[in-house]
């Protein structure tokens, strides 16, 4: 998976705090739990990540410039966020397929 340099400065800061990775461990797992479903997940956590990242700029320099000109609002983090939930939410089971109904009898209908 391919990170933009925002999201890969926002990975690496978080890889190399213990404290912040386990606390980002359990918030994409809280939101993933919470999500209707994997893209809803995603999203929540795109946000918090951004929220975090316009927060921590007043305090780490290597935040500051990630922004761009587009400003804070426009921060794009949805590839580091489906990177995150895949490596600490549980995965999702499958929705069961709908069967077929023609398949089960064979293909004919008899009416």
């Amino acid at each position: 998976m391919s990170l933009n340099r925002a999201e890969q400065t926002v990975h690496d800061h978080i890889a190399r705090q213990p404290e912040e990775r386990r606390h980002w461990q359990e918030r994409v797992t809280r939101l993933a739990a919470r999500a209707a479903d994997d893209h809803a997940a995603a999203d929540a956590v795109a946000e918090e990540l951004a929220a975090y990242c316009r927060e921590r700029a007043g305090v780490v320099a290597e935040f500051r410039g990630l922004a761009g000109p587009g400003g804070p609002g426009r921060l794009l983090l949805r590839s580091l966020a489906e990177l995150l939930l895949r490596q600490w939410a549980a995965p999702r089971p499958k929705p069961p397929r709908a069967t077929d109904t023609s398949a089960a009898t064979g293909g004919t209908d008899k009416h």
